[in-house]
């Protein structure tokens, strides 16, 4: 029988490991990773930016501390006539969704209502809606990074994720749309999922995007299975399990079930479940806003071992963390090598963790 007082003591510790990495970790952004015109890895656009703000705010940094101030007011010079909070246009939803959820956190007198109204109307409008694709068709209720072309989960559950940061309800026809479309992208033979993929693999885990076209599995080993299937993967099961909770389903639903079926099997905070070291801190901050989301307090894993999520987090994050205070991660894949980016993912998920 396990000591109650020693349990108590063990989260006791583990909250104050949290506080120190995550101070480090916000003093790396202040005074190394931003730049003089308040700005995070500008080169790659406004999203860093919106991202390391964010993290500072649920954090509890306050509107005056310097680096948050000069970074709303930096983010504010992307916000574009038609609505959108974005760079060079390449990938406007992404950016104007992490921004909205950045500004969404930082309007607790309404400084940002209009901004955040005009944002939304500006993501809605680039979701695949009845104008554009029949429910039927795959795509319906998608969206992708720049608006036209292939839709993903990841671009859709930001957009989920944004309107709920500005106060849209769950019934929100964009969210039951969006709901649409993240079903269809779940491993579940199920009626929310109509597309030729479903019974392939069936294990409740969640893929990326739905292709349209025969695909050929000899092509990639890692997106297909022998029989065609599309494989499921860690970051993409907890995007989908948020985006399943935000969209209003509870834990009774047979898809959220699944996916925290899923997320047990395989769970892990060492690596991207299927993706290995890609992905990783991005994995680390869906990781925690899922398992938050849904209200999971613990995990129990194939070997049926049950996990505190929040101390394994913490614990692994304290671990990986660089003498300045920052992270990174030494694989390349989708810009994670950049400080600013990996930092903010990971401050970001500790902010589950209090």
């Amino acid at each position: 029988m396990s000591n109650p007082s020693s349990e108590n003591a063990q989260v006791s510790e583990s909250e104050k490991q949290r506080r120190k990495i995550v101070e480090k970790g916000l003093r790396f952004l202040a005074q190394q990773g931003q730049s003089d015109a308040g700005t995070f890895s500008d080169r790659a656009g406004p999203g860093v930016t919106a991202l390391a703000i964010t993290s500072a705010l649920r954090n509890g940094h306050s509107l005056d501390e310097p680096m948050v101030a000069a970074g709303l007011k930096a983010l504010e010079g992307y916000v574009k006539p038609d609505g959108g909070i974005y760079g060079n246009g390449r990938i406007k939803n992404y950016e104007t969704c992490v921004a909205m959820v950045c500004f969404a956190e930082a309007n607790k007198t309404g400084t940002y209502n209009n901004l955040l109204k005009r944002a939304k109307a500006f993501v809605t409008e680039m979701q695949y809606g009845e104008g554009e694709r029949d429910p039927s068709d795959p795509w319906y209720g998608g969206v992708g990074y720049g608006g036209a072309g292939r839709p993903d989960l990841s671009n859709t559950a930001y957009m989920i994720e944004a309107l709920r940061a500005a106060e849209t309800e769950a019934s929100d026809p964009a969210i039951q749309r969006a709901l649409a479309f993240v079903s269809r992208c779940q491993n579940l033979d199920s009626e929310h999922n109509d597309t030729v993929f479903a019974a392939n693999v069936n294990d409740g885990g969640f893929y990326y995007e739905i292709p349209t076209t025969k695909i050929d599995p000899s092509t990639s080993d890692e997106r297909y299975t022998d029989n065609g299937g599309l494989r499921s993967y860690g970051s993409m099961t907890y995007t989908g399990l948020k985006s399943l909770i935000f969209a209003g389903l509870t834990a009774e639903d047979k898809r959220v079930k699944a996916a925290v079926k899923w997320i047990g099997d395989h769970y892990t905070v060492e690596k991207n479940p299927g993706m290995g070291s890609a992905g990783l801190y991005y994995y680390y901050h869906t990781f925690a806003a899922a398992l938050d989301a849904a209200g999971v307090q613990s995990l129990t894993d194939s070997d049926g071992n049950e996990h505190d999520w929040r101390a394994d987090l913490i614990a692994e994050l304290a671990e990986r963390q660089n003498e300045d205070g920052s992270w990174s991660n030494e694989n390349q894949r989708w810009f994670e090598n950049d400080k600013n980016l990996a930092t903010s993912f990971a401050l970001m998920a500790l902010a589950y963790c209090d």
